[in-house]
């Protein structure tokens, strides 16, 4: 092998490991605040964190941890598996199934933040898959309902059966989308789905799975109807449900399910530009 070759092969992998890396970006830790509630998800507003377990919702001030208010009702009276939530206005808006239940059946409910008292519910009665988490697009909602191969799943149907479904704000279905085949493949590993997922600020969306320590970066297609994975990033959660800071820059709130933490922070993504 010449000298030139040599030097060919070293700049390639070079620009290959930084393209990479612009790809991948990373996470930047910055806090962890011990909540008992820290098992499904977390969402956030200017001053809060709405911490969200099975049927159990704590705020937390962020500036110091402190306990603020809490909900929580009995297994099943009348809320049975919180998932996801986002805060929208003074209204925190959660994702909600009757998981490991079968058939699917899901909905949506509703706290007034100032208070912390349940407000209202949509029912979205029989769905097709479980409701994990929603957000807001383009002046619509988005929905994720998952489908597992093993507790909770129906039968005959797998991850690959996860789609994301999107509505206007009488909830009526106008459109959607399936996940990438090889993101259901490493998914499925575990017969597990998406159990988080928001549209970050470069309009890109952000997706967790069940418990692996990555969250993955996709974008809407021009045409077609399949998302299309473009990176992964490592992050310390194990999957669940997270939520994007309103106020901090690139800011985003994990929960580790295991040690009943929230985990804060930011994403660093260099030369992000994609906006949809």
């Amino acid at each position: 092998m010449n000298r030139n070759t040599c030097l060919f092969g070293a700049l390639f992998l070079t620009a290959i490991t930084a393209l990479l890396g612009k790809e991948a970006g990373r996470f930047e830790e910055n806090r962890r605040i011990s909540v008992p509630e820290a098992r499904q998800g977390v969402a956030a507003d200017a001053d809060f964190l709405y911490v969200i377990s099975n049927h159990a919702i704590s705020k937390i001030r962020k500036a110091n941890g402190e306990r603020v208010s809490a909900w929580e009702c009995p297994e099943g009276e009348p809320l049975i598996h919180l998932n996801a939530g986002i805060v929208i206005g003074d209204r925190l808006y959660c994702a909600h199934s009757n998981y490991p239940g079968v058939p699917h059946l899901s909905s949506i409910e509703i706290w007034d933040t100032k208070t912390l008292h349940h407000v209202s519910s949509r029912s979205l009665g029989r769905t097709d898959g479980s409701l994990t988490w929603l957000d807001r697009r383009h002046g619509r909602w988005i929905a994720c309902f998952v489908h597992y191969a093993k507790r909770g799943g129906e039968p005959g149907r797998g991850p690959e059966w996860t789609r994301l479904v999107e509505y206007d704000d009488e909830w009526r279905e106008i459109g959607g989308w399936g996940l990438p085949p090889d993101l259901v493949a490493q998914l499925g590993k575990n017969g597990y789905s998406l159990s988080g997922g928001a549209v970050g600020p470069d309009g890109r969306l952000y997706v967790t799975g069940h418990d692996e320590p990555e969250l993955h970066v996709l974008v809407f297609p021009e045409a077609g109807a399949s998302l299309k994975w473009v990176s992964t990033l490592p992050i310390p959660a194990e999957g669940q449900a997270f939520g994007w800071d309103p106020v901090e820059p690139w800011g985003i709130h994990f929960i580790l399910k295991r040690t009943r933490e929230v985990i804060s922070g930011r994403v660093i993504i260099p030369d992000v530009t994609i906006r949809q």
